[in-house]
């Protein structure tokens, strides 16, 4: 019988001490994301901000709240209010209204820039071509803080297919960080999901958002 607690333990046990572990929580009950937080989990990630408000009026704040989804424009006044990270940044202009809404409260916004890296017409992200670019222009905004890179990678069953796309990541994350860019610290490297994160791991990934791993199959989706 699957068991949120006993795989939340033995996937922190698994991974290596440098990996920081992100909870995908999407469409996962209270009492899931409950019994995750009180066998360790101390990061939850969501896709969406409503999801993220419900949750957060009852677990609070001594977990980290990531927003791990696309961010709407629209939506961007009330997630800075409401998550520690955003590792979705995909545009100087999304990171402008954030950076806009973080000055009102006075607060600095880590932030991961999201990759495009297989160049599909469906995902957002930075095409790699364009990072550097788009990196120098948010690094001067002085409520956001360039954390690191995140990228997802085209949908496959075969982890191994994703291998190439992740070390691609990594290599685009040695070279932002070898501009020594003013504003920016190459420090996390989001990529890899509950197929894949081993293989991310392989080719230096030190954040992960694993979901079905450690909640179980969903029983429905959003």
């Amino acid at each position: 019988m699957f068991k949120i607690e006993d795989s939340v333990k033995n996937i922190i046990q698994s991974i290596p001490d440098h990996v920081i572990l992100v909870g995908a929580a999407k469409t996962r009950s209270l009492d899931e994301v409950k019994i995750a937080v009180n066998a360790g989990l101390n990061i939850l990630g969501y896709n969406y901000l409503q999801e993220a408000m419900a949750i957060k009026k009852s677990i609070g704040n001594h977990v980290e709240w990531h927003m791990i989804g696309h961010l709407q424009k629209n939506k961007v006044k009330k997630a800075v209010e409401i998550f520690d990270m955003i590792e979705t940044i995909d545009s100087f202009k999304l990171a402008r209204l954030v950076d806009k809404y973080c000055n009102i409260l006075d607060k600095i916004m880590p932030v991961l820039l999201e990759i495009n890296i297989a160049r599909e017409d469906q995902k957002a992200g930075i095409l790699p071509e364009n990072v550097i670019e788009v990196a120098k222009k948010i690094s001067v905004l002085p409520n956001i803080q360039i954390k690191g890179l995140m990228t997802m990678g085209p949908f496959t069953q075969n982890a191994e297919d994703l291998r190439p796309y992740f070390r691609d990541t990594k290599i685009l994350f040695d070279t932002i960080a070898h501009e020594n860019i003013p504003n920016i610290e190459m420090k996390f490297l989001s990529m890899g999901m509950s197929n894949s994160y081993e293989v991310a791991i392989d080719e230096g990934a030190n954040m992960i958002r694993l979901g079905t791993i450690l909640f179980g199959p969903r029983k429905c989706s959003i």
